[in-house]
């Protein structure tokens, strides 16, 4: 329901993964086939000594300094930019407001009511279930709409349309409170505490 990049952090976490499996592979060979360490300590070598020649050609006139230092700074700066950029994307959609309307009452102005409420509120009536292993509610903004999103845990021998039948009367005792029907998104997850597979109910 937010805003994360879910297809990139699959990109590059792939991308990850398989540099790590090679970089793992090469250090399983070279600890264990000697013609890999021989070409290894060959290779790395010259790699070293052309490395070598690169920055001695790129020296400033009269400097012992290479200019390709510079550059390295600069292109390690755009990385960090990259990443906290990337860091930036995540998570994105929460949404602070469930309720932003106009009171044209006898004075006229405008009804707020933050998304802590119905967070609060659903939360106080999940956390003493003795059916439930856990349960979270978060608020996110969806095509300008606020919605919730409710995820449950219930413990093993749980039937999970009964709880989503039941979890759905306490959104509509809310919104009957708020004068609002709000969407809802009602995930019953599965984990080390649930072992029956994942559902998923909106209304």
């Amino acid at each position: 329901m937010n805003g994360t990049p879910r297809l990139l952090n699959r990109i590059l976490i792939g991308i990850l993964g398989i540099k790590l499996l090679a970089i793992g592979t090469l250090l399983m060979l070279l600890a264990t086939v000697p013609a890999v360490a021989s070409w290894w300590r060959g290779w790395s070598a010259g790699a070293w000594s052309n490395w070598r020649d690169l920055f001695g050609r790129t020296r400033f006139p009269g400097r012992q300094e290479s200019w390709l230092w510079i550059v390295l700074v600069l292109l390690l700066v755009v990385v960090i930019g990259a990443m906290v950029a990337w860091a930036a994307q995540q998570g994105k959609g929460r949404a602070n407001l469930l309720v932003a309307e106009e009171d044209p009452g006898e004075v006229p102005g405008n009804v707020r009511i933050g998304s802590g409420v119905a967070e609060q509120a659903l939360r106080a009536a999940l956390a003493d279930r003795p059916d439930l292993a856990g349960a979270t509610v978060a608020t996110y903004e969806v095509r300008g709409e606020p919605a919730l999103k409710i995820r449950v845990q219930p413990r093993q021998g749980v039937a999970p349309h009964t709880l989503a039948a039941e979890v759905s009367a306490l959104v509509e005792a809310l919104d009957s409170v708020l004068g609002k029907r709000t969407p809802v998104l009602i995930h019953i997850g599965s984990g080390a505490r649930s072992r029956f597979g994942r559902a998923e109910r909106v209304r």
